[in-house]
């Protein structure tokens, strides 16, 4: 006897026979069709126990098929195929009330092993149709195997309350990522508050996260809010998790637990409703070990990890990712560009350090700083090359050395001073022929982070922002 009967809908012949061979050998009984009309007989009538179906058909789109069905036969698992691998098509098919969605080309032993699992466990899946104009905004760019794995888990996380856990390099996208799960998730309607550990003061971010009560401690002079209760019926995003302290983690724990939390210098217990998902670019394993963070909450935020790849792990969506921004720029009033061959080539070899963030960065610069439409691979190859930062004539010197750099300024500069006296203004003229690359060498080194640049001069976060502003350096951003 049948282990079940299969609808599969796909106007592509070889593929209808390959999953007609596979299916078969695995004990289900086929029926195949090339059109949208003759599934939707089909199902109607009540026949097959589940379905699989390409998006695109001659007649209907799968998207527009797929309410009715599931309308008419709730219980009736379908499994979405598609060749356009995007996050769009993703979340089109979880929304839709797919069961699953599988990217072209697909693997048979996961096609046949969901749908084992989709007959043993059938469910009904709420569905929700989203505008088309909501997709306009998507941020997620790729179409590698590697985003494809991001997608799939990221449509299965929408509609669901699960803390999450993303990790990845700097520059990969985690906010992103937070971003998406909320905006097509079921708390899209509450508020979004992100919070990057690492940009606050330690001993300031409990009450930052939890709020104050007057008199708490010396300056707080009226009660404040945290962005526990900002982001109430929302979510909560918790950048660089691993930078919290102890303290702040002992109460996070609490409210994991608990589902409550007490301001700084509050006694009464304050219910929450709020979603978790932390980000983190350290291995909390290894924090764990060296006792900086607690392995109770680590397996609390950690209920569905999420790892983000680097750039380098999926160099084929560079063409997609390069476009992408190459656009935004011209959303922004600057003048339309693209690759050549040969810089697209050069851009393949690079490492990324930066990431995603890094790519922005120098697609926002191509289209702002270089007159010519078409970019070349010369003009990547002196992007791309280790930045000089100030020179003595003879050798570039690199952040590393810029205390050498600065001697051997000075040296050539100010050597031979009449009657062994500098003269008037020295300090100013050598801060001002100096500040600028010094500046320029610290953002290029931390690839735009200030935060990080900061902490590299030893000076205070707004001290910098104040100088990028004051002296006029160019810093591009980006998210993630």
């Amino acid at each position: 006897m049948p282990a079940g009967s299969i609808l599969v809908a796909d106007d592509d012949t070889a593929i209808r026979t390959v999953l007609n061979q596979a299916l078969s050998r695995a004990g289900y009984e086929v029926r195949l069709t090339g059109n949208a009309a003759t599934l939707w007989r089909w199902v109607s009538q009540g026949e097959g126990d589940l379905v699989i179906t390409d998006v695109v058909m001659p007649d209907e789109n799968a998207f527009d098929l797929l309410p009715r069905i599931k309308k008419m036969r709730p219980n009736l698992p379908v499994v979405v195929m598609s060749a356009q691998n995007t996050f769009m098509t993703a979340i089109r098919a979880s929304e839709r009330g797919a069961y699953e969605y599988l990217p072209k080309p697909f693997d048979l032993k996961e096609l046949i092993a969901i749908v084992g699992r989709a007959l043993s466990e059938p469910k009904e899946r709420s569905v929700r149709i989203a505008d088309e104009a909501e997709f306009d905004a998507i941020p997620l760019v790729g179409r590698s195997p590697a985003m494809q794995e991001i997608y799939r888990v990221l449509a299965r996380l929408m509609q669901t309350d699960l803390t999450v856990m993303i990790s990845g390099e700097s520059g990969t996208g985690k906010e992103l990522v937070a971003r998406a799960l909320h905006d097509y998730g079921k708390r899209r309607n509450g508020p979004f508050v992100a919070v990057n550990m690492a940009a606050i003061p330690r001993d300031l971010i409990e009450s930052e996260l939890f709020g104050h009560e007057r008199g708490a401690f010396t300056g707080a002079n009226t009660r404040a809010s945290g962005r526990f209760e900002q982001a109430e019926g929302g979510t909560l995003f918790l950048d660089e998790i691993g930078d919290m302290p102890m303290e702040a983690q002992t109460r996070l724990l609490r409210v994991l637990q608990q589902g409550e939390y007490t301001t700084v210098g509050g006694r009464t217990p304050i219910k929450t409703d709020v979603r978790i998902i932390a980000a983190t670019n350290k291995d909390l394993r290894i924090l764990i070990q060296q006792g900086l963070f607690r392995e109770d909450l680590f397996f609390r935020l950690n209920v569905v990890p999420l790892r983000l790849p680097p750039l380098r792990e999926r160099i084929e969506d560079l063409p997609d990712l390069i476009r992408h921004f190459f656009s935004l720029a011209e959303k922004d009033g600057l003048p339309p560009k693209k690759l050549d061959t040969q810089a697209l080539e050069r851009m393949k070899q690079h490492r990324w350090p930066g990431n995603v963030r890094e790519l922005e960065n120098l697609a926002r610069r191509l289209a702002a700083l270089y007159p010519q439409e078409v970019i070349t691979g010369s003009v990547i190859e002196g992007e791309l090359a280790p930045p000089a930062v100030i020179s003595n004539g003879n050798a570039p010197q690199t952040i590393d050395n810029l205390g050498g750099a600065v001697e051997l300024y000075l040296a050539s500069h100010f050597s031979g001073f009449p009657n062994g006296l500098p003269p008037p203004g020295l300090y100013h003229r050598i801060l001002r022929e100096i500040e600028v690359p010094l500046l320029t060498a610290a953002l290029a080194a931390t690839r735009g982070n200030q935060i990080r640049a900061a902490d590299l001069l030893g000076v205070n976060r707004n001290t910098l922002r104040k100088k990028i502003r004051d002296l006029d350096i160019q810093v591009f951003r980006s998210g993630g």
